[in-house]
């Protein structure tokens, strides 16, 4: 009686271990899933003033690759891309990461496959400063076709209408870099009161300063969707620590002005996502 209730044990404890493993990898799969499989987002932004000739725009925003591949050399990314057949691809920076390796020649390969689609804007986010080398970063990505905004902007044209599309360093750039409010002012003295956008990384810097500045839409990462999206919430945990963020994903609006906000692709360092896949946002602008 004992070595039969020994050998029960034995096969219910033999039961319970081959349970926990197949349930430990079916989670390490679907971690890994999460981490690496493209989603692709649609968000259409109703906007007052939009100029008509620009109803119906459709531009990829892509965040936070942080030296991340997606397929051989990005190939996968680049096909998504594609796909959604963007007339404009924007950048919004952390296409480097200060925590993990860069591998030779990356930044030049993504800007040069994304280049390839449609005319490609891309701006600064912390990582690149952390990492150092933006000067030369900046000559890179520009040789591969790339048109950095560096607290500077630009027209758009597009069905006889032009928008102002600006572009602003991260905060973690220089010292005596123009300021968002200088930035502005230039866009209101040059185009006056023409239809902006301004492409600014840090979307936790949105509800007390970027939507104080005038834009009609600002469009930023840095959030990464909250690493954690939990039902009821806007993520879990911000880049900087702090529990239940705001602002990290899709569209919000204070002071009369509209944030975008893409969930980004990558990671940094040891962090990861969950129920957050990687996103290819693809923003289709409308007229109000």
């Amino acid at each position: 009686m004992t070595k039969h209730s020994n050998r029960s044990k034995q096969r219910r404890g033999g039961r319970t271990a081959l349970v926990l493993l197949t349930l430990a990898a079916l989670a390490a799969l679907f971690i890994h899933w999460s981490n690496s499989s493209l989603q692709t987002e649609h968000f259409s932004p109703s906007l007052q003033d939009l100029p008509g000739g620009f109803d119906g725009c459709r531009i990829v925003v892509l965040g936070d690759l942080h030296s991340t591949f997606f397929g051989e050399n990005n190939k996968r990314l680049f096909e998504t891309v594609q796909a959604q057949e963007p007339e404009y691809i924007f950048l919004v920076g952390d296409l480097l990461d200060a925590f993990r390796d860069i591998p030779q020649g990356y930044a030049a390969q993504t800007a040069a496959g994304l280049a390839a689609i449609a005319p490609t804007y891309y701006v600064t986010g912390n990582h690149e400063w952390a990492a150092g080398n933006v000067p030369e970063l900046k000559k890179t990505l520009e040789a591969q076709g790339v048109t950095v905004l560096s607290n500077q902007s630009v027209t758009l044209e597009r069905g006889g209408d032009a928008i102002v599309l600006a572009g602003i360093d991260d905060p973690n750039g220089y010292a005596d870099q123009k300021s968002p409010e200088s930035v502005a002012a230039e866009v209101y003295a040059a185009q006056g009161n023409r239809f902006w956008m301004l492409l600014a990384h840090r979307n936790d810097h949105f509800p007390e300063q970027y939507s104080l500045l005038g834009a009609d839409l600002v469009i930023s990462g840095h959030g990464h969707g909250g690493l954690v999206r939990l039902p009821f919430t806007d993520g879990l945990v911000s880049t900087d620590r702090t529990f239940f963020p705001s602002y990290t994903a899709g569209l919000y609006e204070e002071n009369g002005s509209m944030l975008f906000v893409t969930r980004g692709l990558g990671n940094t360092g040891p962090t990861f996502r969950l129920f957050n896949r990687p996103e290819v946002a693809v923003l289709i602008l409308r007229k109000a």
